[in-house]
């Protein structure tokens, strides 16, 4: 498998944004690359400062891509399917998450930073029918906010922002929920006022 990962990095670094695209979309589907989606936006932005929204942009496409087929896999393939993969209880717990608290329960997952897990909730958001379009919303948030935040740490710390990711999971996740809640506290606001403005 280390091979397999090996050439799979020299592929993508050599393709430049189309490689980051095509790795975070096999990490986020059928295969596991942990951590490499992250380790090449950040050595990508790191080697070229100014195509940092590019990079972070790529992964991020090419990660909702990757959880649109795994979420359709579980739309289809139903309970039964996610249950041989995963441990019974942990999907009854993750279900339970989607009938209280909806889309939220897979966008909290995707922005949290390596190795926290993930390809549970994309597809149990197919086997909860969670909408396709709230789905793929979430996805681009929480991704997006993941893959610009290393790029900005990679623009801040270099070679070494994944060391500080790693030192300070708890904290960098807290601070990437936090501006997320913020983020959506303000486009609620944003959308009752505007309601209120045509009624």
């Amino acid at each position: 498998m280390g091979r397999i990962l090996e050439r799979v990095q020299v592929l993508a670094l050599a393709l430049g944004a189309p490689g980051l695209f095509l790795v975070a979309l096999l990490d986020s589907s059928v295969l596991s690359l942990p951590e490499i989606a992250d380790l090449l936006v950040i050595w990508m932005v790191v080697q070229h400062k100014d195509r940092l929204v590019l990079y972070a942009l790529s992964a991020t496409a090419g990660s909702l891509a990757g959880c649109l087929l795994l979420y359709y896999i579980g739309r289809k393939g139903g309970d039964a399917l996610v249950r041989r993969r995963f441990r019974s209880d942990a999907v009854d717990r993750t279900l339970a998450s989607f009938q209280r608290f909806g889309v939220i329960t897979v966008l909290i997952p995707s922005i949290l930073p390596p190795p926290a897990p993930f390809k549970i909730f994309v597809l149990l958001a197919g086997v909860a029918r969670i909408g396709v379009g709230q789905f793929a919303a979430a996805i681009v948030i929480g991704r997006g906010a993941r893959y610009f935040a290393e790029g900005l740490l990679a623009l801040w710390y270099g070679d070494s922002a994944m060391a500080f990711i790693h030192e300070h999971a708890t904290t960098v996740s807290l601070w990437l929920v936090g501006l997320l809640a913020v983020g959506l506290a303000g486009y609620i606001l944003w959308g009752k006022r505007r309601g209120t403005k045509s009624a």
